[in-house]
């Protein structure tokens, strides 16, 4: 995985994630939807409106005071403890 920090300002993050699809970006915008200091997290994976981009680009915003890499690095925290926790169920029921 490759990340490039496409654009950022005090509450918005732009970022591209190389070799990502559609099932990760959506388990991570997913995530940081839920948390309450997010005012918006999309990403776009379409090349023909984006001058030949073909790796997703997620954006944040973030509310009034909240720092979107901060924000961004909860939600990866989030992914990964659901992730783990999904693992520990999966094994205690086989």
């Amino acid at each position: 995985m490759e990340l490039r920090v496409t654009e950022r300002t005090e509450s918005e993050l732009s970022i591209e994630i190389g070799g990502e699809d559609h099932t990760f970006m959506n388990v991570l915008k997913g995530t940081l939807l839920e948390q309450e200091n997010i005012a918006a997290a999309t990403y776009d994976v379409n090349p023909e409106q984006s001058g030949g981009q073909t790796d997703p680009i997620l954006t944040i915003k973030t509310e009034s005071g909240v720092d979107p890499v901060d924000a961004l690095e909860e939600g990866a925290s989030n992914v990964r403890e659901k992730t783990v926790s999904f693992r520990n169920a999966f094994e205690a029921a086989v």
